[in-house]
């Protein structure tokens, strides 16, 4: 073993793990068999979702080395207190340069191959290890684990549900001051405050708040234009929860919505229905954004529709799997995904309407709380 001047610690102090050991020592053992079925002897994770979620450190840098036998993962003296306290499962290792630190975790034999994240690293520190290890001994890894995080444990689906309901609360209380000349800034700082007032811990994302024509954009950024009668206005707003995203999406109406208006929300909101009587273990994730889509064409507002029907949400608002026309995905139960059809008219007006649903074997619970219906503020 290396002595502490190389690196090493080993002490570990009793701290406020998220989940029971157990739960990560579980995810471990399934990362594991990425290992024989990629023919490598070691896995370098950077991601620090994935690190989270294979170990609960929730430090802001750091590296995990998995191997058959051993995991490590690897900090910089900031976070030195912080790992002791929150990871159970892995060795740690005191870096001073995170290259020099993974040369040494790892101290590769002749033949041996090892893994990384392709996707989460840069440029220049990828030549930077390979020229270290030896480029041929680097097997970047993507489809791999792009979706290990997929299905969730009993533990993640209590984190979303309550990042859920506290979300819905937050916007229900909001919406009450929702009116004429209040700017969308302003709408979005109240549910950013609320939310961090109620116990978030932070954003999933820039909450949006796109009234009138703004609203045409799918990712609007709230400005400084003053809500106005008969407004449509979109709401796609999310939370965090022990580390736990929330994504949901409401369209409101201020004042009052002419006939146009009510018809294009009555398509998308049976769009919306549609898709989510659709999903269920089994089927493919092209098939639910089919069924979304169909019922759109038939109100002639398909080409009005300009994403996705959905994807994955959990550690990250955005994960595996996409609900997309070229995604075949198979749905599993414990899957949790987003249902959110939207139409967007330039320079008009959008509509979207979006539910976080978990994935079960006959159906899906609806997780987000807010109504869809038409609501009029």
């Amino acid at each position: 073993m290396k002595n502490w001047a190389n690196g090493w610690i080993y002490s570990r102090e009793e701290g406020p793990m998220r989940f029971d050991p157990s739960v990560y020592q579980s995810r471990l053992a399934r990362l594991r068999s990425i290992l024989l079925s990629s023919h490598i002897q070691g896995l370098i994770l950077f991601d620090l979702h994935n690190i989270r979620y294979f170990t609960g450190f929730t430090g802001s840098d750091g590296a995990l080395v998995v191997r058959e036998q051993s995991a490590t993962l690897l900090v910089d003296g900031r976070y030195l207190t912080q790992a002791r306290k929150e990871v159970q499962v892995a060795d740690l290792f005191l870096f001073q340069d995170k290259v020099d630190g993974l040369e040494s975790v790892l101290d590769l034999k002749a033949g041996e191959t090892v893994g990384f994240e392709a996707s989460a690293v840069s440029y220049t520190f990828f030549l930077r290890l390979s020229d270290r290890l030896r480029e041929e001994r680097l097997k970047p890894l993507s489809e791999e684990l792009n979706s290990i995080r997929a299905v969730k444990d009993a533990e993640e689906i209590s984190c979303m549900r309550r990042a859920a309901e506290l979300a819905g609360r937050v916007l229900e209380a909001v919406t009450s001051k929702i009116r004429p000349g209040v700017p969308e800034r302003d709408v979005a700082l109240e549910i950013d405050f609320g939310s961090a007032r109620a116990g978030a811990e932070r954003m999933a994302f820039e909450t949006i708040v796109a009234s009138g024509a703004n609203a045409a954009l799918p990712h609007a950024k709230p400005g400084l234009k003053n809500l106005e009668q008969g407004d449509l206005i979109v709401i796609d707003y999310g939370l965090v929860v022990d580390g736990y995203c929330s994504d949901e999406t409401c369209t409101f109406c201020l004042g009052y919505a002419d006939g146009k208006k009510r018809e294009a929300y009555a398509a998308v909101k049976e769009a919306h229905d549609r898709a989510l009587e659709a999903v269920r273990a089994g089927v493919t994730c092209s098939s639910i954004d089919r069924v979304a889509r169909s019922v759109l064409e038939r109100y002639g507002l398909d080409a009005l529709f300009s994403h996705g029907t959905g994807h994955g949400v959990g550690l990250e608002v955005h994960e595996a799997p996409r609900v997309s026309a070229k995604s075949d995905t198979v749905l599993t139960a414990g899957m949790v995904i987003t249902i959110e059809p939207g139409v967007y008219i330039p320079g008009q007006w959008g509509i979207r309407i979006e539910d976080t649903v978990l994935v079960q074997d006959a159906g899906c619970e609806v997780l987000t709380k807010m109504p869809k219906d038409l609501i009029i503020l």
